[in-house]
């Protein structure tokens, strides 16, 4: 076999096998592997139906490196084994394509159901949920603070009602949901789980991913209800429940997304949301669980921005920090636990309102990104977002990006494809570095502690600083020109062409689903849910207990979600976060 630099198998496509891709394959395998290790994973894989030439014939071997068939360097590996750095599975997109998981929520549940049907009948293969903002601080619709914003950013839920609507229709034991929910989510998990065992399917078969990320609320997105040390104690309980009740779920989707979008660097948020994911990783083992028995279900999810090879570097790094830190310092074991999963969102802060059909370029670099640095499942933010929520159109011709894609550009068919770049690995190794350094200034705060250090930089403002430090460096530099944004800063030609057609929320909307909450609070067992929100705050009060179970009881009852919360509240009380100057 004449290749230059192929790892390839006996058959350059692989064929013929039918075990599973990735890291289990592993299990019980020294740490760091060996080609022979890569090889034997790969065979025991099963692979797509589909022609992994280039466009001229030329067969392409499933992995490249360096010449001769020698071992790559310690820190760049191979697929599948440690330390990760060229992605999570031996086989990665050969053997299946990453999750185009499109993020729809507007109106009521009903609005949304029908986005939701739509995306599937257009080849989408996972969901992703968008609240509004009343559900994402814990309050109903007809709280007089939400007047006006009821559907306006995601989907109003107020009750289990709006949940069982919501996803009427569809089987939730054959797709898979990810909810983009942070101070409630306990609450918006249990509605969930009921309404899955209500419509047959029982919790255990349940596939997702709930965010959960409470810390990032702190530093960037201020999307909180409660203090930080009790909004832990509810991200402990629903880690503590999965881990025995539900194998299949993703308990914390620890979130990098919106650290950028608030204005980090691609480095601070690299560390940001590895260094909270050390925190929870901490916290979970507090509570007694063994780093096994939990860290196979974290998940990540990065933004995908604008500056094509850093966030390529960014991806690669990621997966190689989490590797060492949890074998080394927290004593994983199981190579699930190290091989970093993550979800890819294209960048919303990068798009403009003006000339916004241009918002498709970006977002198909941004996309290929994240395919080129290893996604796990990949959501394409739509033209008109800078607008307005995205019309049935946009959303579409989001989805068909990513379909171009992995269909029509042959990136899926080699493993880390940039693999071996100089320039790659060199932004990889100083995406590293500037990580390492963040993790040293937060390991002091917290006196040897990730978690204790997430709570001390919250509490002094450091997160806080860094981000608007670097958000207001990045507007200098567009302000002076020294970055260039099309159709903002220059080329600015055709900014007064008419504007798409947007997808409004009418006031109407919102009044129906006020209706909607008004018509379950009538017809429900009111002692019942008296009885339900008493056992809430009781269980609240006991520090050891698990939650879980007596929210799932609660929303049962229909108690709505800002009842569960103001309860919860009357337990935790509530924050004020002290202004960053």
């Amino acid at each position: 076999m004449r290749y230059a630099r192929p790892y390839a198998p006996k058959d350059l496509k692989g064929g013929g096998a039918t075990r599973r891709a990735g890291i289990c394959e592993n299990r019980g395998m020294a740490a760091r592997g060996s080609h022979e290790d890569w090889q034997a994973a790969f065979d025991g894989a099963p692979v797509r139906d589909a022609d992994f030439d280039t466009m001229s014939g030329v067969p392409l071997a499933p992995l490249y490196g360096p010449p001769g068939g020698a071992e790559p360097p310690d820190g760049i590996g191979w697929p599948g084994q440690y330390p990760y750095t060229r992605g999570p599975y031996a086989s990665m997109y050969r053997s299946k394509l990453w999750t185009m998981r499109m993020f729809a929520g507007f109106g009521t549940a009903l609005d949304t159901n029908q986005r939701f049907r739509e995306l599937l009948a257009a080849g989408g293969t996972g969901l992703s949920t968008a609240f509004d903002l009343p559900t994402l601080m814990g309050r109903d619709s007809d709280d007089v603070l939400c007047e006006g914003e009821v559907g306006k950013c995601g989907v109003a839920v107020d009750t289990l009602a709006d949940m069982e609507d919501l996803f009427a229709g569809i089987d939730l034991g054959a797709v898979t949901t990810s909810m983009t929910i942070n101070a409630p989510a306990a609450v918006i998990f249990a509605m969930y789980i009921a309404t899955a065992e209500k419509g047959g399917v029982a919790r255990a078969r349940l596939g997702g991913t709930l965010q959960n990320d409470i810390l990032k609320e702190y530093q960037a997105q201020k999307e909180f209800v409660f203090p930080p040390r009790p909004s832990m104690r509810l991200v402990r309980d629903t880690i503590t429940y999965c881990a025995a009740e539900m194998p299949r779920w993703n308990t914390i989707s620890i979130s990098g997304y919106h650290i950028r979008e608030a204005g980090s660097t691609a480095a601070q948020e690299l560390a940001f949301t590895l260094g909270n994911g050390f925190a929870y990783v901490e916290l979970a083992r507090a509570a007694g669980l063994p780093v096994d028995a939990f860290a196979p279900r974290l998940s990540f999810f990065f933004n995908a921005h604008i500056d094509f090879f850093e966030e390529i570097a960014k991806y690669r790094a990621a997966r190689r920090i989490w590797a060492r830190w949890l074998q080394d310092r927290y004593g994983a074991t199981d190579p699930r636990s190290m091989a970093l999963r993550f979800h890819t969102q294209t960048a919303g802060v990068s798009l403009t309102a003006q000339q916004p059909e241009i918002n498709i370029a970006r977002t198909a670099i941004e996309a290929l990104a994240g395919v080129l640095g290893g996604t796990q499942s990949l959501h394409t933010n739509s033209m008109d977002e800078a607008l307005a929520l995205p019309t049935e159109k946009a959303a579409r011709i989001a989805l068909r990006t990513q379909q171009v894609i992995a269909h029509e550009t042959g990136v899926a068919n080699v493993a880390d494809p940039l693999g071996g770049s100089w320039f790659v690995e060199a932004l990889t190794d100083e995406m590293e570095r500037q990580a390492e350094e963040i993790f040293a200034h937060v390991l002091d705060l917290g006196e040897g502690s990730m978690l204790e250090g997430a709570y001390r930089g919250i509490e002094e403002g450091w997160f806080q600083g860094k981000i608007s430090e670097s958000s207001y460096e990045f507007e200098r530099k567009v302000q002076s020109g020294r970055r260039i944004v099309v159709g903002v800063n220059d080329f600015t030609e055709g900014n007064d062409e008419d504007q798409l057609d947007l997808l409004k929320i009418t006031a109407e909307q919102e009044q129906l689903q006020i209706k909607r909450l008004q018509a379950v609070k009538a017809d429900r067992d009111t002692d019942a849910v008296a009885r339900a929100l008493a056992d809430v705050r009781a269980v609240a009060a006991d520090p050891e207990a698990n939650l879980m179970p007596t929210l799932v009881a609660a929303v049962g009852t229909y108690a709505t979600e800002g009842e569960i919360m103001a309860t919860l509240a009357d337990v935790f009380g509530t924050y004020i976060e002290t202004p960053v100057i």
